[in-house]
């Protein structure tokens, strides 16, 4: 019991994890190198000896492969096209050689030569199925691949000196950093055979040296979709002499009309080295020297001293990794030996975007997760909890594990803070259901998106139902006044934002009510339309007469106040025997013409009432009179029998009066 206790606290005490199975490649050593595509997410692991032996590993088996090439000399990068057909290899710094894989390996080789005498190729990258980019130290060579051909043909040319370049395959943009310190950026956008050139912008250098050299190195960089927009995430290390805080990232925003702009810094008040992550939208910060990790979230806001730029700090207190071990082969066979502790912040790591670690010493590539449930104890505001925990993907269990534990004794809210967690998760809701209903908005003009819309948690009312309601009224040491009070506050909620109340919510309510002899807030409730009025609310009034009498009035009042249910009214006053108040009913909405005879007739029968039952025959024979000139029942209306009874009673010569009621 003690173990378990303490390895669920240890399971509490981390917020970032890695992915359970890893990919595991060969690992690098004299005769294997290791190298890493962005597009298509894989390790390639390149043995020479040789032949070159080539396994390539993706996160699923489907993008696993290998082969063997010519060995013609020492690989500098290697890349399949975005469909695995083409496969282009850069052994040297003024060509990339290609190999079509349309069936199969196909060991003819065709190349393409960078242009200049002096241009040297810097990295190459595929920005469409057939379309690659190769980053030369004076600028960019865009180029069409033509497999069947064996060919390559040249689309566009871009001068510019280039230091180095960072590339993002998921919105198909390329930054170049320019002149003597690299501080020069320049965006260029890929789609269907075209480039564009976006604004170039600058990033501050806090020191510039002398004599002037690189400042903004490459491992300083990245770009990431966060929210939909496209930033340039640039790590700033704390300069010597300088009495400040330790590093700092700032976030510049990719513009189409203007250059990118600043927008936020995050502060990380250490320094040394760093590498960043992007995982669901949060900023992951890793520190090596104190093998922690922090998360920043620029939609939860931060301090702005300017209205331009806003400064941000950690959500929570660094943390390291939750730690990971590896199961391992070649060691002895023992349920101890097969596993080993793998070193998190490691010399070897490399971290890619958004959310990849390679190990490549190891042979292990982890997609780094988010974990949320431990969140719930680590944030102790619910409502910035809530704020947290809307802008996560797969969140709406945790969400709403939050709302459980925030009505129950020891965990338990005040009221306050439960409205305004419900009014936070109603206006998501509203948000969603205007979306549903309008479809999706682009947003605004002039800025550079990544192209996905955000997928935000909506928690609707059936998930407060099923989760966290149905259970929370059977909860004995809840009082049943906080209850009633927490549900009412919800429906407050959904009518603030305008979202129609579903049935069963009220049913919860009145039950609670009724079994807890709350008749007269029942009755304030229904009386003041606290309750918004529908049939269902309606039939479940008439289900609490025989414990609550008025009841049945309430709920005719509320059907009439629908006015769309004339004919519940009407089987509502003949199922109580009030058969002269249904004709009174009838007549009162113009409907005598059309009701069924049968019904009022049979009705009145069952009373058991002669003087009644002569009345409303009268009643209809008057109708029939009026209608077809003569008062008998057509058979279609199904009323021989009450006909006959009617004889049976008073004779076929009747000289009673009239029906008057």
């Amino acid at each position: 019991m003690c173990l378990t206790l303490l390895k669920m606290a240890d399971e509490e005490s981390y917020y970032i994890e890695l992915s359970q199975n890893p990919t595991r490649f060969e690992p690098i050593s004299k005769v294997t190198n290791v190298f890493f595509d962005e597009v298509n997410k894989q390790v390639f692991a390149v043995r020479s000896r040789g032949a070159t032996g080539v396994v390539v590993k993706g996160s699923d088996e489907k993008s696993t492969t290998s082969f063997r090439m010519e060995d013609k000399g020492d690989v500098i990068s290697i890349k399949f096209s975005y469909d695995m057909k083409v496969l282009a290899v850069q052994r040297s710094h003024k060509t990339v050689e290609f190999i079509n894989f349309l069936d199969g390996c196909d060991s003819k080789e065709y190349s393409q030569s960078c242009k200049g005498k002096s241009t040297r190729i810097i990295g190459f990258n595929w920005t469409n199925i057939n379309e690659i980019v190769f980053i030369t130290d004076h600028g960019l060579e865009f180029y069409q691949v033509i497999p069947e051909k064996k060919t390559l043909k040249s689309l566009k040319t871009i001068s510019v000196g280039v230091n180095w370049f960072v590339f993002l395959p998921e919105s198909s943009l390329l930054l170049l950093s320019s002149t003597t310190l690299g501080n020069v950026l320049h965006p260029v956008y890929f789609k269907g055979g075209t480039l564009l050139r976006l604004p170039k912008f600058e990033v501050d250098v806090p020191v510039v040296p002398k004599p002037p050299k690189l400042c903004l190195l490459e491992r300083d960089v990245t770009m990431s979709n966060i929210y939909g927009q496209v930033y340039i995430i640039v790590l700033r290390h704390q300069q010597r002499g300088l009495a400040n805080m330790g590093a700092e990232v700032v976030l510049y925003q990719l513009q189409r009309e203007s250059p990118a702009k600043r927008t936020d810094v995050l502060r990380l008040n250490m320094s040394g080295r760093f590498a960043l992550n992007v995982v669901d939208n949060l900023i992951v910060v890793h520190h090596q020297a104190s093998k922690t990790t922090m998360i920043f979230d620029i939609k939860l806001g931060g301090e702005s001293h300017d209205s331009y730029v806003t400064y941000h700090h950690p959500v929570l207190s660094p943390l390291p990794i939750k730690p990971f071990r590896l199961k391992v082969t070649g060691l002895p066979n023992t349920a101890q030996a097969t596993q080993i502790t793998c070193e998190l912040y490691s010399p070897n790591w490399i971290v890619f975007q958004p959310n990849i670690v390679i190990d490549a010493k190891l042979g292990c590539m982890w997609h780094v997760l988010l974990r949320l449930e431990p969140m719930i104890t680590m944030i102790p505001d619910k409502c910035r909890l809530i704020d947290f925990l809307l802008l996560r993907s797969e969140c709406k269990m945790v969400i709403l594990s939050v709302c459980k534990q925030a009505l129950v004794p020891g965990h338990q809210c005040n009221l306050s803070t439960i409205s305004a967690i419900f009014d936070k998760l109603n206006q998501v809701y509203r948000n969603y259901l205007e979306q549903e209903s309008q479809g999706f908005q682009a947003g605004e003009p002039g800025v550079v998106r990544s192209g996905r819309k955000r997928n935000q948690a909506v928690v609707d009312q059936s998930d407060m139902y099923t989760h966290v309601f149905s259970v929370f009224v059977d909860n004995k040491d809840v009082k049943h006044k906080f209850i009633v009070a927490v549900l009412m506050e919800y429906i407050r909620s959904l009518n603030q934002y305008q979202i129609p109340v579903q049935h069963y919510l009220y049913e919860l309510v009145i039950n609670t009510l009724v079994q807890n002899n709350f008749f007269y807030q029942l009755h304030q409730f229904l009386q003041y339309h606290v309750l918004s009025d529908s049939k269902p609310l309606a039939c479940l009034m008439l289900s609490l007469e025989s414990v609550y009498p008025p009841a049945h009035q309430l709920a005719l009042d509320m059907l009439k106040r629908l006015s769309t249910a004339n004919e519940e009214i009407i089987e509502v006053l003949l199922s109580k025997h009030q058969v002269l108040t249904a004709l009174r009913f009838i007549r009162s909405i113009g409907q005598v013409d059309t009701v069924s005879a049968r019904k009022f007739l049979e009705a009145a029968v069952t009373t058991e009432d002669k003087m009644l039952f002569y009345t409303v025959f009268k009643f209809f024979e008057e109708r029939n009179l009026r209608l077809r000139g003569h008062p008998r029942f057509v058979s279609g209306e199904h009323c021989e029998q009450y006909a006959r009874h009617f004889e049976d009673l008073f004779g076929s010569e009747s000289f009673m009066m009239p029906a008057v009621f």
